[in-house]
């Protein structure tokens, strides 16, 4: 992980010192005496994670998201493709600094709502965007226990709030870090925390007018059981009109917060390794 940051860093460092930093752009530009930087990130995800793009008012955003099998699985499951996740959410500016949204995925058949606060948005005496978000999960899959027990609607709910601090350095490059604190109403037993601490990075590195490499990447500081692990992700995003096109190589196969926090089992540099894609459509 240190090491793919590191490369990142030299990506972005190299870049910005041959294009115009965003603060020369706010001093030549036209506008008002503090026009604001937009564009940080191609999408309001990242890969996994929230971004702190926020989307326009009256903006809906649709987005299909699918993770695939290991690529270690082979030939005989076609590198993971012959298993599929999905998860599809509805996403609505009701301000320039407001947005909500619902989604439905199909691990744990879980159901999920958020809303997304713009606190703070970069500009000329503001040298990072800050965003909150808040939301809330429920499973409805079959999860009754090995006792018998079935857990009820507030067992099966989960929720979080996310502070996201970014920035834009250059047109090329930008970043963002991000504190999740993460409740789970029921754990199945006493290796799993209820309430889970957790910090992320998000980079991307801008390749042409509308391609980018990107970056993502998640540390929860509280225990986790012994086989789950960190979620991490390696992609690239395609703009092309109102569609945002992400391709990404992962070792989640969840698609929500709790899912791709604490629920991991892949361990990224032991190859066992996803191949997914995002597909957001603007209307």
């Amino acid at each position: 992980m240190k090491k793919l940051c590191l490369l990142f860093l030299i990506c972005g460092g190299s870049v910005y010192a041959q294009e115009p930093s965003v603060d020369s752009l706010l001093e030549s530009g036209p506008g008002s005496a503090s026009p604001k930087i937009t564009g940080t990130f191609h999408s309001t995800r990242v890969i996994h994670a929230q971004s702190v793009e926020m989307l326009d008012k009256g903006a809906l955003d649709v987005r299909i998201l699918h993770r695939f099998g290991k690529l270690s699985d082979g030939v005989k499951e076609l590198f993971g493709l012959d298993q599929a996740s999905m998860r599809m959410s509805f996403d609505y500016g009701l301000s320039n600094w407001l947005t909500v949204g619902v989604g439905r995925s199909t691990y744990r058949k879980e159901y999920d709502g958020l809303v997304k606060i713009r606190i703070i948005q970069q500009s000329k005496s503001a040298p990072i965007s800050l965003v909150g978000v808040a939301g809330v999960m429920i499973r409805t899959a079959d999860e009754s226990s090995s006792t018998g027990y079935k857990p009820s609607t507030g067992d099966r709910t989960s929720f979080y709030a996310q502070l996201i601090a970014g920035r834009k350095f250059s047109s090329g490059f930008s970043a963002q870090l991000s504190a999740t604190l993460l409740h789970m109403n029921y754990v199945p037993d006493e290796s799993w925390q209820n309430t889970n601490l957790a910090i992320g990075i998000g980079l991307r590195q801008k390749l042409s007018k509308r391609f980018a490499i990107t970056f993502d990447h998640q540390v929860v500081l509280t225990q986790l059981p012994d086989e789950y692990y960190f979620p991490l992700g390696i992609g690239f995003d395609i703009e092309t009109g109102g569609h945002v096109f992400q391709l990404h190589f992962s070792n989640a196969i969840g698609m929500n917060e709790r899912a791709f926090l604490v629920e991991t089992t892949d361990r990224f540099f032991k190859g066992e390794i996803r191949f997914g894609f995002n597909l957001s459509r603007m209307f």
